[in-house]
């Protein structure tokens, strides 16, 4: 026997769930923000972490937290504390804080564990003190690699190597390359020029951090060159190369050898690779961007020069942390009914799956059963209910899936579905009455008519989730309906009356007729119905219910309550269509259509290409509705990827009638896609044309090529090509497959052709490569095509140049002289003679000397020695270096120079401008400027003249504060003052306008006007008049 304490303590906790399966809330936690990896510099003691952990819940949720496992005790640490639920660590130690953080929020319904997040420590120690790195002896055409050995650090390392002094910083290029990996320096040839000493340069991403390692001599040996050798591989990549989904993954392969070898690659699969895959630093460096798992497989790299090859492979494989697939949601179940919950995730390797209950792992025992990932638990009770996950884990990842489970005890209750006072149905309809009670577990239900309950017979049926249906009701069927649900917790009920009404009928139905424009008619629609029902009509247009407010020119509803008329005013052609009245009852809906028919057709349909020849097609299609008005005839319409839009074709027969559903195209091109449409028409107007036929290619002309390729020309490319170039023959051209193109070349003089053949028709150029072709050597070129039929026509002949290279020498006797505070000019020697072509130079130019890859360019072409650069910040140093250029691209750099822009020019306009106008004398009078510590001193003033029928400005430099102008009486005048310094020009004062003399309305001998007062005076012998000023000042005509 239950106690009765006992007995008050579950009917206070059933009627508490009672409350709550009226309208379930889930409170338990539930994330807004969790962990995630953190890597921070430690910059200085003071320096604090913010782990982040936020969850929402009702009551609010509490929050602890753990540290490889185990609880943090924040009670005793005086250098973590939380905010809200963000764990905040002050006086970082590094190894005392570094490890994985999990967060677990807490309230009265459960709690739930946060996804892990690491914290790290980056840092970057200094090279060992040594003394200078020994010289490492090299011949001329040796390869060497100079060994950066970089200091313990954590976090991403960059590195860069310095040539002699700073900031001279080597430049990578298919000889020299510095691997990102160890961050030695490899040279594949070494050069005369290579001598001198190299310093390494490691920079720390994370902490920003840069420290130096001591020079590496290079010294040349005196016992001569090497002699030429095969490529060998230096720099590869593991044979396993393990890669994260959704990674960037760079693998580095250079080689030494003399001459310099090319560096290549390929899957050994044979596929291609797709266009996300970046060669970069001469190929040295292969980047797979967003890797996925078909980007796995086994990759070679291929070292090649004229005295062999050499080649390295390595596989990479893909791994991926957990993801989820499928997750559980918030359940709520009656007592004693069962749960199921299934979450799926996908990974590699393949994940593991466990179960949390309130962060507490749950195992297989009795009513819980747990299946890799899913949970069933039998015949729930109170005690179930709680904050459930589900973990996915691989050996990358761990992740997390939440959900609460509310177990709901309650007795029936119809708050929320009572039935309907009153239900009406038409006589020999079938009513259906639900009895939809709350409750947990579900309630059993019987059903009452008045004080007898109702069995089920021939015509009631009544279904296990209480619902009531009645067959071919009748009046007798009328009355008062009662629910009546109970379970262990409860009784309830709920009651509704039932009123049966006759069927509704429509007495005048509208008709299909035919309209003329202007007119206006009635569509009728009246019924007879049961008085008892509540009766409403609409109608529709094609579709669209009619808008009676916002088309009141056109429709209008006329009659009474048992009439739905509809008048249309005015009729226009597009209201030809499809009308339907609609009439809405209690108890059925009725509708009854018309169409008024006047319009041109409707779109054909189901066009087809039966038959295709080189210049012809034949096509059928179905017509479509002629609306009324008998089609008359049909226009065929084309297009191909070379028209614009759609385009009339000539057909056979050359007027297609109105009963003809085929015709023939004729005039095609051969060898081309074409897409084919019909158009219908009749005696209102042209139709919309039919949906396009499927593409469909015309036959081969057999014929040849009969139109050679244009634009034939070239040049450029790199050392020892010769780059050819011209305009593809449109598809429409070709004449038929097998298309492509016949390139032939030979040195300017010679007799004999080289040919080479392209197969692919889209291609645009062709790219012949020789180490004997000379730089920058004349050759006669032509282009020709052919296809299947054979050889076509050639170009005219074209004369390309070969590539040229490089400019060898950086110009010399470099210098600068800052010019303002924007610009700086640099200047040189430039060359007298050159073995290569110079078309010109470029200056680059840098504001940090510790990043010389910011840069900023300047271009001139020409034999000048000399260029301006503008744009400059005020008062900065920068960096300059020259170089030649031409199409090969930019030779060396000559050796960095540094100037200082001047100090910006004063930010203060002149102030308190006035002006005396006496006849054509003009005098003006300004207060001096003073310019800031910080701008440049002023060294005089500017007076801008700018006369308006000759659009033309005059410039006037004065050292005063004051100046005459004489003016000419038969133009308008804008005048304005800014002062001069070193640094530029200063800001303009406000424009002064002053207008024809000869057109004034005022007399013109005197007049003073000061443009810093808040009214113009103007003076005059023979009258004064004042005149209000806002900023500037006009003198009216």
């Amino acid at each position: 026997m239950m106690l009765l304490w006992k007995q008050l303590v579950l009917l206070s906790i059933i009627g508490c769930l009672a409350a709550y399966a009226q309208d379930v809330l889930f409170q338990g936690p539930r994330w807004r923000t969790e962990p995630s990896d953190l890597i921070l510099p430690i910059n200085s003691p003071d320096q604090e972490a913010t782990i982040r952990c936020e969850a929402e819940g009702n009551p609010a949720p509490r929050y602890r937290w753990s540290l490889n496992g185990t609880l943090i005790d924040l009670g005793g640490d005086y250098r973590r504390h939380m905010s809200g639920g963000n764990l905040i660590i002050n006086r970082l130690d590094r190894d005392q804080d570094t490890g994985i953080y999990q967060c677990t929020a807490f309230n009265t319904w459960g709690s739930v564990l946060s996804r892990r997040g690491s914290l790290q420590f980056a840092y970057l120690d200094n090279f060992k003190a040594q003394t200078t790195r020994s010289a490492v002896n090299v011949r001329e055409g040796q390869g060497v690699v100079l060994l950066c050995g970089p200091p313990m650090h954590s976090g991403e390392l960059i590195f860069a190597w310095i040539f002699n002094e700073y900031p001279h910083f080597v430049q990578q290029d298919s000889r020299r390359f510095i691997s990102q990996e160890t961050g030695s320096l490899y040279i594949a040839k070494v050069e005369p020029s290579d001598v001198g000493n190299y310093t390494c340069v490691v920079n720390n991403s994370i902490t920003k951090g840069k420290v130096l390692s001591s020079p590496t001599p290079l010294v040349l040996r005196n016992d001569g060159a090497m002699g030429e050798y095969e490529p060998k591989i230096e720099v590869h990549f593991p044979e396993t190369v393990p890669a994260a989904k959704g990674s960037t993954v760079k693998l580095e392969c250079f080689a030494l050898g003399n001459p310099v070898p090319e560096i290549s690659w390929r899957r050994t699969s044979g596929v291609p690779f797709p266009s996300k895959v970046k060669m970069k630093n001469s190929n040295a460096v292969l980047e797979i961007s967003n890797f996925q798992q078909e980007d796995t497989g086994t990759y070679e790299c291929m070292a090649e020069n004229s005295r062999g090859k050499n080649a390295a492979r390595g596989r990479i494989s893909f791994h991926a942390k957990p993801h989820w697939l499928q997750t559980m949601i918030d359940g709520a179940l009656s007592i004693e009914e069962n749960l199921f919950w299934e979450c799926k995730a996908n990974g590699k390797p393949k994940p593991s799956y466990s179960w949390l209950k309130n962060g507490n792992n749950l195992i297989t025992e009795g009513r819980v059963q747990i299946e890799n990932g899913a949970l069933s638990i039998a015949a729930l009770n109170l005690s179930d209910a709680g904050m459930y996950q589900c973990v996915a884990e691989n050996k990358h990842g761990i992740i997390y899936s939440s959900a609460e489970l509310m177990v709901l005890a309650s007795p029936p209750s119809f708050s929320k579905n009572p039935l309907k006072a009153l239900l009406k149905a038409r006589s020999g309809t079938e009513v259906a009455l639900e009895c939809k009670p709350q409750a947990s577990p579900r309630a059993i239900s019987l059903w009452k008519k008045g004080n007898d309950i109702l069995q089920r017979n021939e015509r009631i049926s009544l279904y296990p989730n209480g619902t009531l249906k009645i067959a071919n009701v009748t009046r007798r069927d009328a009355g008062s309906y009662t629910c009546i649900a109970k379970n262990q917790f409860g009784t309830a009920s709920t009651t509704g009356k039932l009123l049966i009404t006759e069927p509704t009928r429509i007495t005048q139905r509208p008709t299909n007729m035919e309209i003329i424009v202007g007119e206006s008619i009635v569509l009728p629609c009246q019924i007879t119905s049961d008085p008892a029902l509540d009766v409403s009509f609409s109608w529709a247009f094609n579709g669209q219910l009619i808008d009676f407010h916002g088309d009141i020119d056109h429709f209008d509803r006329v009659g009474g309550s048992v009439t739905g008329d509809l008048m249309i005013r005015n009729i226009q052609l597009n209201h030809g269509g499809k009308y339907v009245c609609v009439i809405n009852t209690d108890v059925e809906t009725l509708s009854a259509s018309a169409i008024l028919v006047s319009g041109p057709p409707g779109p054909p349909d189901a066009v087809a290409v039966e038959e295709i020849t080189d210049s012809t097609a034949q096509l059928s299609w179905s017509p479509g509705r002629d609306n009324g008005s008998p089609i008359t005839g049909y226009i065929i319409q084309a297009r191909t990827p070379f028209t614009v839009g759609w385009q009339a074709v000539d057909t056979v027969p050359e007027v297609i009638n109105g009963n003809t559903l085929t015709a023939t195209v004729v005039g095609l091109n051969a060898w081309v896609e074409y897409e084919f449409r019909v158009v219908a028409r009749n005696g209102v107007g042209v139709g919309e044309p039919s949906p396009a036929s499927a593409k469909t290619r015309t036959e081969d002309a057999s014929e040849l090529p009969d139109t050679a390729p244009t634009d034939v020309g070239g040049g450029g490319g790199t050392k020892s090509e010769l780059v050819i170039t011209w305009e593809p023959v449109p598809e429409e051209l070709q004449n038929g497959e097998g298309f492509g193109y016949i390139i032939a070349f030979r040195p300017l003089g010679a007799v004999t052709w080289t040919r080479a053949v392209i197969s692919t028709p889209g291609v645009a150029q062709y790219i012949f490569r020789n180490d004997t072709i000379p730089p920058f050597s004349p050759f006669h070129v032509k282009v020709g095509a052919y296809n299947n039929r054979g050889e076509g026509p050639f170009s005219s002949i074209a004369t390309v140049f070969s590539a040229e290279e490089v400019p060898s020498e950086a110009p010399k006797s470099v210098w600068g002289r800052s010019v303002s505070a924007a610009q700086i000019e640099v200047i040189w020697a430039a060359f007298p003679a050159t073995p290569e072509r110079v078309l010109g130079y470029e200056v680059v130019y840098w504001e940090d000397d510790t990043k010389p890859d910011t840069v900023g360019k300047v271009r001139i072409s020409g034999n000048y020695s000399a260029v301006n650069v503008t744009g400059l910040k005020a008062n900065t140093q920068y960096y300059l270096a020259v170089c030649a250029f031409n199409t090969a691209g930019t030779g060396p750099q000559s050796t960095p120079i540094n100037a200082t822009t001047k100090k910006p020019p004063p930010s203060q306009p002149p102030l308190n401008v006035e002006w005396t106008l006496i006849g054509s004398l003009l005098t003006l009078h300004w207060d001096p400027v003073a310019a800031m510590e910080t701008e440049a001193e002023v060294i005089g003033y500017l007076v801008l003249l700018r006369r308006h029928r000759y659009n033309d400005i005059n410039n006037i430099v004065t050292n005063k504060t004051t100046m005459e102008l004489t003016l000419s009486p038969d133009d308008n005048y804008l005048i304005q003052i800014k002062a001069l310094s070193e640094g530029g020009e200063g800001v303009g004062s406000e424009p002064i306008h002053i207008q024809k003399l000869s057109t004034l309305a005022i007399p013109s001998q005197l007049f003073s006007v000061s443009t810093d007062k808040a009214f113009v005076t103007i003076q005059s012998k023979f009258m004064c008049v004042a005149i209000h000023l806002c900023h500037q000042v006009i003198i009216p005509y």
